[in-house]
């Protein structure tokens, strides 16, 4: 089960990451041009993530225990919510995350950072 503080922790180990509060919330987005890539949510229990419009439904029905979206808030927007309770590990959490930062990331600091295949090893 991953935690609020995980998210945290792994999030601002991405290249360019940086924490700010945005809506009472706490955002993960990259340094340069603000883009969010992650978000908590105000109970801790879940975080927004980068996912494209048409990956959504799959996830969901795939594992509606993990994934969901927030029906009048997420419609119209690329994001995707997951329950931090249904992460089996910080591996699964990391690809997460990171699949969400290249969604955001400049292709330029994407490029300068192939070693981001790998999960970190804590």
């Amino acid at each position: 089960m991953a935690t609020a503080d995980d998210v945290r922790r792994l999030a601002l180990s991405l290249p360019g990451a940086m924490e700010k509060l945005a809506w009472g919330m706490p955002t993960f987005r990259l340094e340069r041009g603000g883009k969010i890539f992650a978000s908590l949510d105000d109970d801790d229990k879940a975080m927004g993530v980068k996912c494209p419009k048409e990956d959504r439904e799959g996830l969901i029905a795939s594992e509606p225990e993990k994934f969901f979206i927030r029906a009048g808030h997420d419609d119209n927007y690329a994001w995707l919510r997951v329950r931090l309770a249904a992460v089996e590990d910080d591996e699964e959490l990391y690809a997460i995350l990171l699949d969400s930062w290249r969604q955001a990331a400049p292709r330029r600091l994407v490029d300068a950072h192939p070693e981001l295949g790998q999960a970190p090893t804590s």
